[in-house]
């Protein structure tokens, strides 16, 4: 006589539903990101407490199925990007690209120009009526101390009084030109670290760079929300595009070849006179 299987348990609803949300945060915590903006560099394409979603599909390198399945996107000028910056923070940094690989980049009298061309930026603000030596002349001997990455770029990557971007990586600068700590500062980005795009403001809340750099919020930022979320939630900016602005510009030269008639370009050295760490 053989013997009865016993009748396997139900799985219970809490268990399927507890199944599916543990998939789903999966699935949105790879397909995207949220973030809050915390400085003014970007100012004013995004402002201090401005919420944003971020697609990390965009720009992740394309599988061979997953290519023909996900909007992949190449990176291009003009692209605002998050990514984890060349220093010693775990926090994701908003920037600009400004300079592709190849491309060449200098600024004089606060007018960028790249491959050669001054570029039209409508996007950019000036909030400073005078001129630093080497923030609003680029490249150029720096006035404060530098990150190591910005010390190799003038070191290594300067011709012609040009920063040439090498291959692999970005040169990204924030939109608030003089209140910006970008690639002038910290050096390029590599590729490896972009983590994706803003897409989306999702909600923009008035408050200070001090209470949105916490990622629990303490009891004063919880107090201003009970009491003042109506008022200083800027309503005008909730889902708000976050799009980057074209820069139409020449390609640059081939990369590890010499483009300047006179000869090989020259390349600025810097001691440890001309630049403090």
């Amino acid at each position: 006589m053989k013997k009865r299987k016993k009748p396997e348990p139900e799985r219970s609803a809490l268990a399927d539903w507890t199944g599916t949300a543990i998939l789903l945060l999966f699935a949105i915590s790879t397909l995207g990101q949220a973030y809050v903006i915390p400085t003014s560099s970007m100012e004013d394409t995004l402002l201090i407490g401005d919420h944003v979603w971020v697609d990390k599909v965009a720009y992740a390198p394309p599988g061979r199925l997953s290519s023909r399945l996900l909007p992949y996107q190449p990176l291009r000028r003009g692209d605002i990007i998050v990514f984890r910056p060349p220093l010693d923070t775990t926090d994701p940094y908003v920037k600009r690209i400004i300079g592709m690989p190849g491309d060449h980049i200098r600024i004089r009298n606060k007018q960028l120009f790249l491959n050669g061309k001054a570029l039209q930026e409508p996007y950019k603000y000036h909030k400073t009526d005078y001129l630093d030596p080497y923030r609003d002349n680029f490249p150029s001997a720096p006035n404060a101390p530098l990150y190591p990455g910005a010390v190799e770029m003038l070191n290594k990557h300067v011709a012609e009084g040009e920063v040439v971007v090498p291959a692999g990586h970005y040169f990204a600068m924030g939109d608030n030109r003089d209140f910006s700590l970008d690639s002038r500062y910290w050096g390029f980005v590599a590729r490896e670290r972009i983590i994706g795009k803003p897409v989306v403001i999702w909600w923009s809340y008035d408050a200070p760079t001090d209470r949105l750099q916490s990622m629990i919020p303490g009891p004063e930022h919880l107090f201003d929300l009970a009491t003042n979320f109506f008022s200083k939630t800027r309503w005008g900016r909730t889902f708000r595009l976050v799009r980057g602005y074209p820069l139409n510009v020449t390609e640059p030269r081939p990369l590890g070849r010499a483009p300047w008639a006179c000869g090989p370009p020259k390349v600025m050295k810097m001691g440890a006179s001309g630049v403090s760490l």
